[in-house]
């Protein structure tokens, strides 16, 4: 038997299990290729085809049509927080920005260096305890962009609602929570996520834009910081994140076979009910972060009563086999980051665990 630890590290997280084996399976001879995936040309029949399938999943599975282009490109999704200012605010706009966390806090300064943003929401002052009412969003009619970040994965919060924008378009920074839940992707004009929380490694960053959007972007940037030239090329323009694109693939045919979002959906649920109940079966002892109607399903924070016993819970937790819970540096605490391939018994295993913690101290 594979020894495997429960991973809760917040990115590069968890992979499933089934995709790793398959990996490792194909690492040395890709489909008779003779040569590994690791090895193979962007521009072979192999990982052409590869390209191609995950193109097809990703709007199969986010229920989009051939209306929005599928784009991988390297960067990560900070790239992206410059980028789409670059590509999207003419001369005299303003894009609007909604700050909830510290990954939404630094895509409106990468835009406030390159254009106008104007803040539309800000629980800054809060601690980014929670998100806001729809009617507390506020923005000009006229806005270039609203940009978003739909779970902030430091301080634990998430959108379950979405505004409607009307003819202002709506952009989603999805990192972590992209593919995890049914949503209505169509709201988005552009959709983007780092890889590596609930699709595949680190190295490879989705972006999913709608050609009306697309058809908005400036010209004349130089050619790599151009949406136009991924979407015209498929993204095949330079060499891209090959064997990320390909653990891509694997995850969402994984995804698929759980049932889809319904099936994660289902299943991110039971995970988050088990885990929140522990906290709150126990206020004196586990506090959560962030406000209860604010809660994410991905990324579950909380604090014990002091950082001593927080430093012991996270060591103890390593005997057990519980990796990667150590809140960020910024925030402190205890985060558990619960992303699609976690399962439901390393949730049991976690809340067993915490029972017979509080326990023994």
């Amino acid at each position: 038997m594979i020894k495997r630890n429960a991973n809760f590290n917040p990115g590069p997280a968890a992979l499933p299990l089934d995709v790793l084996k398959t990996v490792q399976e194909e690492l040395l001879d890709y489909q008779g290729s003779g040569i590994s995936i690791l090895e193979s040309s962007h521009r072979a029949k192999e990982f052409e085809a590869i390209n191609d399938q995950t193109v097809v999943l990703i709007r199969e599975l986010l229920g989009l049509g051939t209306d929005y282009q599928v784009l991988f490109m390297g960067g990560g999704a900070s790239t992206q927080f410059a980028l789409i200012p670059m590509n999207f605010i003419e001369d005299g706009q303003i894009a609007a920005y909604v700050d909830t966390g510290e990954f939404a806090s630094k895509a409106l300064k990468e835009c406030q260096i390159v254009a106008r943003a104007h803040v539309a929401f800000s629980s800054k002052e809060e601690k980014y305890r929670r998100l806001p009412k729809m009617s507390e969003i506020k923005y000009p009619e006229d806005a270039a962009y609203l940009h978003l970040c739909s779970n902030n994965t430091i301080e634990g919060t998430q959108f379950w609602e979405f505004p409607d924008t009307g003819n202002v378009p709506l952009i989603a920074d999805m990192s972590s929570d992209i593919a995890s839940r049914r949503l209505d992707f169509k709201k988005f004009s552009l959709i983007y996520a780092g890889a590596q929380k609930n699709l595949g490694p680190a190295g490879v960053t989705l972006v999913v834009i709608r050609d009306d959007f697309l058809a908005k972007g400036k010209k004349g940037l130089p050619t790599m910081l151009s949406y136009k030239t991924y979407a015209d090329n498929k993204s095949l323009y330079n060499t891209p994140p090959v064997f990320g694109v390909y653990i891509m693939k694997l995850v969402l045919e994984w995804i698929k076979s759980k049932g889809g979002l319904v099936g994660v959906e289902k299943l991110n649920a039971a995970k988050k009910d088990l885990l929140y109940s522990a906290i709150d079966a126990a206020p004196d002892f586990y506090k959560g972060t962030a406000d209860k109607d604010s809660r994410s399903w991905m990324n579950v924070t909380m604090r014990l009563p002091n950082e001593d016993l927080e430093n012991k819970f996270i060591d103890a937790a390593k005997k057990e086999g519980l990796l990667g819970i150590k809140g960020h540096r910024s925030v402190g605490g205890i985060r558990f980051s619960i992303y699609n391939a976690v399962s439901l018994e390393d949730i049991q295993k976690t809340v067993d665990f915490m029972g017979k913690f509080r326990k023994s101290v």
